[in-house]
């Protein structure tokens, strides 16, 4: 994580006390592991909701979810600080909503985003992360039940951010629910380099572009997306307790596994707005997407692959 944090300026908000403390953000996903990065000081795994096999204790099958909280927020305990999260003390609210193959239904999806809005209150949660999305055609539709889901949420004075989706670099290629003109949809900025996304093949220029098939702008904004390293599920099993024991505080290779894709800078986003929100929690939803626009940096490219421009978190919270 420290090249993203060069990249996006995140040590400088890290100095000057940012670090999102409080701050509820929920992760739509494959479920969320008991990592070290999560747990260490203080468990930060505040609620779990399974809509899949309604199990209590937070766990991951998958990996996907806990890589992707990692990057929100992981506090780099494992790594003596080396693979630091972007809001290392924000609060974590696991949605598992996909299996361990990351596939899920639409249903278990708006079950969980119903949830959410649900317990916003009591958990503070004010920010949805979901690096999940579908391409399928019958859902790239404004109307579609995953964009009115999501909508619902943003209704509720929730941050919702999505990630673009893997299928670039042609037009028209954001995921849904990235298409919907209310959520901040996040590409990856750094897509020019091959990298695993689908499995073992490589894809390059893979971040979705837009405009959506209603010419809406898409993305909003970039973030670094390309061979992310974050938090790993290996050392843990699937019931959320260490599958060894005690575990050592020396760095691993097993605590920390790379990924890539929009899935990976979608959280880069989220955290950065948890930074936001723990020193200005009186600002709404919209005003946090006006002020990710107004501080974004210009890259030079098309609209339809950068959207407002490059995040960067020392402009956002100066």
């Amino acid at each position: 994580m420290n090249h993203v944090n060069d990249i996006i300026e995140c040590h400088w908000a890290h100095e000057h006390g940012y670090l999102g403390k409080g701050v509820g953000v929920a992760v739509v996903d494959t479920g969320i592991a008991l990592h070290k990065d999560f747990v260490e000081g203080k468990n930060r795994v505040i609620a779990f909701a399974d809509f899949l096999a309604h199990r209590t204790e937070p766990y991951d099958d998958n990996g996907h979810g806990t890589h992707v909280a990692g990057i929100i927020g992981g506090n780099g305990f494992s790594s003596k600080g080396k693979y630091k999260g972007i809001a290392p003390e924000c609060d974590f609210i696991g949605v598992k909503v996909l299996d361990h193959r990351g596939d899920g239904n639409i249903s278990d999806v708006l079950a969980g985003l119903q949830w959410i809005i649900d317990n916003k209150k009591k958990y503070n949660i004010r920010i949805v992360n979901i690096s999940v999305g579908t391409s399928a055609k019958d859902n790239l539709d404004e109307n579609s039940l995953l964009v009115r889901g999501v909508n619902a949420v943003w209704d509720n004075g929730i941050v919702v951010v999505v990630a673009a989706g893997n299928n670039g670099p042609g037009p028209m290629s954001i995921s849904t629910p990235g298409i919907s003109r209310k959520v901040i949809t996040v590409g990856s900025s750094d897509d020019s380099i091959a990298v695993e996304v689908f499995g073992n093949s490589k894809a390059k220029d893979y971040s979705g572009r837009g405009p959506t098939p209603f010419c809406i702008k898409k993305p909003d904004i970039v973030a670094p997306g390309s061979n992310i390293i974050s938090c790993n599920i290996s050392r843990y099993n699937t019931r959320g307790k260490n599958a060894g024991g005690r575990l050592s505080t020396q760095e691993s290779p097993m605590m920390y596994t790379i990924k890539s894709g929009t899935s990976m800078a979608t959280p880069v986003v989220s955290g950065a707005i948890a930074l936001l929100l723990s020193a200005h929690p009186e600002l709404t939803n919209r005003e946090v997407k006006l002020k990710l626009r107004s501080s974004a940096i210009d890259l030079g490219q098309h609209w339809e692959k950068q959207g407002w421009g490059l995040l960067n978190v020392r402009r956002l919270l100066e």
